[in-house]
């Protein structure tokens, strides 16, 4: 999931991270001052639940709106700090929640347009604008007078008569300022300065870089027999991917963000594998000008130089303070205890695997381009289940109505209505309104599920306007996938673990839809990293449940069923691959940790891949046939979006997930009273209390990490 803005209050915006969409002809500009005319973002919008105008909104609106934006937050701010009545709760946190308007706005909409429909002239207003927001946001927590006021009403808070919820916005705001710099003197706030608007230029360099060299990177082929084992669906995507790069007929097997790639399972041709796996595991690091290895060393040193000067030891030690995990120490404990056996588990799938190639009487060894292929078999063999018999019961369309709308009425009494009359930003998009079972409006959900050149690769949610109370704002959500597009009039068939992302994701528009507080900086998901991933990880569950799964696995061209063997045999191996998965999962959580683990003595290194290989080897998960699910120059999670020292938080948050889902079915399963007590516990609280509390309120008790070990096929379920 992309790191969200915050509140009305802009606290930091962070890039996440191509067919171009159409140039459309520029807005008429007023000749004096060259801003274009009736600028969509300086007015609150009049669409449903103030949906972002897609259909005014120009290329050329963004930075005027951010001038405006930065402009206007910093007077209504200087007039909080300046403010000659005495520091209350209202006229100064309350008011700084209000605060910003139009910033917010266009922020939302141009942060989310970076990741999923960029150009050049968006990224031309990104590079421009990024360091200006550094120094925005600065300019407001560095402000010596406006912090005076936080404290003076935190330090008085116990008599101020505030709610628990008000109580914990008042906590949070403190401890923002605290946190960015509010305490520093004068010499050392300037250093911050410097730090952050160097960082913030430096991960919108590197958010470009990348997209630019995953696109460059595309691996080209001359013809179909080349890209043998795909399936018709796929060659002709390749085909149109190829077109759409310029090479036209050509076919172009085109890079997700993770190491793995999802062809590499049904390729035949090995050489062809191999060229797929070296180019991805090679992006950011060609030597190129899309390079990101010099990026990666300095933004590494500024952190480590950032968090010193605020008084922690390293970067983790800074981040984890304001999480769940609470030191690097935790985190640490946690991946190296599992490691080990979660590497002799991949050694064993290897071994596996290089029998079942010495069974076949091929005279070759094992190499990482093999083993999605020979896992895929060796899946095949052991399980009877071949990937190209699933996706035909997986046709998009079903699995969206059929099965994820379907399992969110059962579970929460939700319905779904397309909205063909809202704009979009590209014609794949969709959006639905979403209704509760008393037919009332809770929010609108983007969808925007195709792959294209101008969007980067995974898989995230985020929103364009936050539930709060204070706002009387109700959640607009997107959730984003990379699917790749078939040809007209051709089913988009999924794999299982599309299935299961689309799931995931729409665990996240929950958390934000479903959100229910006064305040916007409390608001959805706006809470730690390693909570953040709990109701995504726990919806994906409900992807296999018997009831869901009847509902939308139908035959794309009988409709028939699928048959219940099939069905068994997808839970059954469900847990196969798994030390595969998580050995790839459990090195870039470490190597996340070692790259912000180091103190600014050690902090610049040289040779950013040479570092890399020693950090994996000391941690025991450097293992050749299983890279880093990223790797240091693609990893987009933790230099660009806002997963510094949090990687591991999908695993954190997994122990809450698992201990959930079992939760439920130890109480009668998918029914509306379980889903129900979740969303009030949970999904509805934002963070207006300790997420661990929260998770106390719905379990009644702490998890224990025997679910987990279960889910991830590390121990049997008894």
């Amino acid at each position: 999931m992309r790191p969200l803005i915050g509140a009305a209050l802009i606290v930091a915006l962070l890039p996440a991270c191509s067919e171009p969409p159409t140039e459309s002809t520029m807005p008429t500009q007023d000749a004096a001052s060259g801003v274009p005319a009736e600028n969509p973002f300086f007015t609150v919008s009049t669409l449903p639940l103030l949906a972002p105008n897609f259909d005014l909104i120009k290329d050329a609106h963004y930075l005027p709106a951010f001038e405006r934006g930065m402009s206007e937050q910093a007077a209504e701010i200087r007039e909080i700090a300046d403010n000659s009545e005495a520091p209350s709760f209202e006229n100064t946190i309350v008011a700084m929640e209000r605060s910003g308007a139009v910033l917010f706005r266009v922020s939302k909409v141009f942060f989310n347009l970076t990741e999923s429909t960029t150009n050049d002239a968006i990224q031309a207003v990104q590079s421009e604008v990024a360091p200006k927001l550094a120094q925005h946001t600065d300019s407001i927590y560095l402000d010596a007078p406006l912090f005076a006021r936080v404290q003076a009403i935190y330090e008085n808070r116990q008599s101020l008569g505030l709610d628990a919820e008000s109580l914990r916005l008042l906590d949070r705001y403190y401890s923002r300022f605290v946190r960015s710099g509010a305490q520093l003197g004068e010499e050392d706030k300037a250093k911050l300065r410097l730090l952050n608007e160097e960082q913030s230029t430096l991960t919108t360099q590197f958010q470009e870089n990348l997209l630019k060299d995953t696109n460059a990177s595309a691996v080209l082929v001359d013809s179909p027999e080349e890209l043998a084992g795909l399936s018709e669906s796929a060659i002709s995507a390749a085909a149109k991917a190829a077109e759409d790069l310029g090479y036209a007929g050509k076919y172009a097997l085109t890079l997700q963000l993770p190491s793995s790639q999802g062809v590499m399972s049904s390729l035949e041709n090995r050489d062809v594998r191999r060229r797929v796996f070296e180019a991805s595991i090679n992006r950011g690091n060609n030597d190129n000008e899309f390079d990101n290895k010099a990026i990666v060393r300095r933004l590494a040193q500024l952190r480590a130089e950032r968090a010193l000067l605020m008084g922690y030891n390293n970067h983790a030690a800074y981040v984890l303070a304001d999480q769940m995990a609470g030191t690097p120490e935790a985190v640490d404990k946690m991946l190296g205890e599992l490691a080990p056996q979660i590497r002799a588990n991949a050694e064993l799938e290897a071994a596996d695997m290089q029998a079942l190639i010495d069974q076949q009487g091929l005279d070759l060894q094992l190499e990482p381009w093999d083993w999605a292929y020979y896992a895929e078999k060796l899946r095949k063999a052991r399980y009877d289940l071949d990937e190209s018999e699933i996706r035909p019961y997986f046709e998009m369309e079903r699995v969206l109505t059929d099965g994820l709308f379907f399992a969110m009425k059962e579970i929460y009494g939700i319905s779904f209505v397309e909205r063909d009359d809202l704009p979009v930003y590209h014609p794949d998009v969709r959006v639905f309104e979403v209704r509760d079972e008393d037919g009332s409006m809770v929010g609108l959900l983007y969808a925007d599920y195709f792959a294209r050149t101008s969007k980067r690769g995974g898989a995230w949610m985020d929103s364009f306007v936050d539930q709060a109370d204070i706002l009387d704002t109700k959640a607009v959500v997107l959730n984003v996938l990379n699917i790749a597009k078939p040809e007209q009039g051709q089913p988009a068939l999924l794999s299982y673990d599309e299935v299961s992302t689309l799931f995931h994701e729409f665990g996240h528009a929950a958390h934000g839809l479903f959100s229910k507080v006064k305040y916007p900086l409390l608001s959805g998901t706006n809470v730690p990293r390693d909570f953040v991933e709990f109701p995504s990880q726990f919806l994906e569950d409900f992807a296999l449940d018997e009831k869901v799964l009847a509902s939308y696995a139908k035959h794309y061209e009988t409709g028939e069923s699928m048959p219940p063997e099939l069905a068994q045999k997808i839970i059954a191996a469900r847990s196969y691959g798994q030390g595969f998965a998580s050995l790839e999962y459990i090195a870039a959580a470490m190597l996340d940790m070692r790259w912000h683990e180091l103190a600014v003595a050690d902090a610049d290194q040289s040779d950013v891949i040479a570092y890399e290989k020693s950090a994996l080897e000391a941690d025991g998960v450097q293992y050749g046939l299983v890279p880093p699910r990223y790797r240091s120059t693609y990893f987009a999670h933790i230099w660009q979006g806002g997963y510094s020292a949090g990687y591991y938080a999908y695993l954190w948050s997994e122990v809450l997930a698992a201990d959930a889902f079992q939760a439920f079915y130890d109480n009668g399963g998918m029914t509306r009273e379980n889903g129900q007590r979740f969303r009030d516990a949970v999904l509805s609280k934002g963070l207006t209390k300790e997420p661990m509390q929260l998770y106390i309120d719905f379990r009644g008790h702490e998890p224990g990490i025997e679910a987990l070990l279960v889910r991830r096929g590390l121990k049997a379920k008894q």
